[in-house]
C-alpha cells in the first residue's frame, strides 16, 4: 500500500479530529496519508456511506460525535463491516461523566462556539486600542459603545474592560479647546455614555498623575478652576448629545464597566 486514507467524521466542523489525525500522520512521513473530512453529520445514512467508502478503500474512520446514539451506531456498523474506527472525544467525555458525576450537554459545535467567542474578544480589544482617545473618529459610528469624558476619567481602562466582554468601544476625550468630532453627534444616544466626576476627585487624580511623571502638581492640568472649566464644557456636550451620564467619582473601573454593560444590554433588548 502506497498511501492511506482516514475519514474524519464529525457532527460539527471536524477540526478537532483532523488535528489529532494530522498529528498522528506526522509520525509516518514516509507514508502518505490522505485526510477526508466529513463534517456536520446528523443522520445514520451519512455514517453508512462513510463506512462503505472506508471498507472499499481499506481506510480508517476517526470521529468526534458527541451524541451517544450516533457514536454507538458508527462503532457497531463499522465493526460489522470490518472497518477500523477511532473515537477521539467519546472516551474522554465518558470518563469525565463517570469521574465527576456530571451529565454532558451532548451538543455538537461547542468548541467552535468557544473559539468564536475568543476571536470576538480579540477583535473587540483590537478595536478599543485602534479607537482609543479619539484617535480615529470613524470608529465612533462603528462602536457598540462610545465613552466620553475629560482627561483622567478612566476612559481607556473602561474600554479595555468592556472589550473583554466582547463589546467594541471607542472613547473620546472632551477638551474645551477641541471641537468634538461630528460623528459624536450622529451616534445613537443610547450607545453613548458620559463619564462624570467631581472637580475635587479629578483634582486629586491629576495631581497624583503629575507626581508620577515627576512634574509639579501646580500645573494648569490640575488647577481646580481649569478643571471646572473643562467639566462645564463637558456638561454642554453631554446635553447636546442627550446621552446617559455615569458618575465615576467614587467607582472602581470594574464597577463602572458593569454598570455600563448592564445598561447597554438592557437597551439592546
Amino acid at each position: 500500500m502506497d498511501n492511506g486514507i482516514v475519514y474524519v467524521v464529525s457532527d460539527s466542523v471536524g477540526e478537532t479530529a483532523e488535528f489529532v489525525v494530522k498529528a498522528a500522520a506526522s509520525q509516518f512521513n514516509s507514508f502518505g496519508i490522505t485526510i477526508k473530512r466529513v463534517p456536520y453529520v446528523e443522520d445514520t445514512g451519512t455514517l453508512k456511506e462513510v463506512i462503505s467508502l472506508a471498507k472499499e478503500n481499506n481506510a480508517i474512520i476517526a470521529f468526534t460525535l458527541v451524541v451517544p446514539s450516533m457514536r454507538d451506531f458508527l462503532k457497531s456498523e463499522a465493526a460489522k463491516a470490518g472497518v477500523a474506527v477511532i473515537d477521539i472525544i467519546g472516551p474522554m467525555v465518558d470518563q469525565m461523566k463517570q469521574t465527576y458525576n456530571k451529565a454532558p450537554r451532548e451538543e455538537p459545535g461547542l468548541v467552535r462556539q468557544l473559539d468564536d467567542d475568543y476571536f470576538k474578544k480579540v477583535e473587540a480589544i483590537e478595536f478599543a486600542v485602534k479607537y482609543d482617545d479619539g484617535r480615529d473618529p470613524r470608529g465612533i459610528l462603528r462602536a457598540d459603545i462610545v465613552l466620553i469624558g475629560v482627561s483622567r476619567t478612566s476612559k481607556t481602562p473602561l474600554s479595555q474592560y468592556l472589550a473583554h466582554k466582547r463589546l467594541k468601544v471607542a472613547n473620546v476625550p472632551i477638551v474645551p479647546e477641541v471641537e468634538p468630532p461630528e460623528e459624536l453627534y450622529q451616534v445613537p444616544a443610547n450607545r453613548c455614555f458620559a463619564l462624570k466626576i467631581t472637580p475635587e476627585k479629578l483634582n486629586n487624580i491629576r495631581k497624583e498623575r503629575l507626581k508620577s511623571l515627576g512634574l509639579s502638581d501646580n500645573a494648569s492640568y490640575a488647577n481646580v478652576e481649569r478643571i471646572k472649566e473643562e467639566l462645564a464644557y463637558f456638561d454642554g456636550v453631554v446635553e447636546k448629545i442627550g446621552c446617559q451620564v455615569i458618575d465615576v467619582s467614587n467607582k472602581a473601573v470594574e464597577e463602572t464597566a458593569n454598570v455600563i454593560h448592564n445598561l447597554y444590554m438592557k437597551k439592546s433588548k
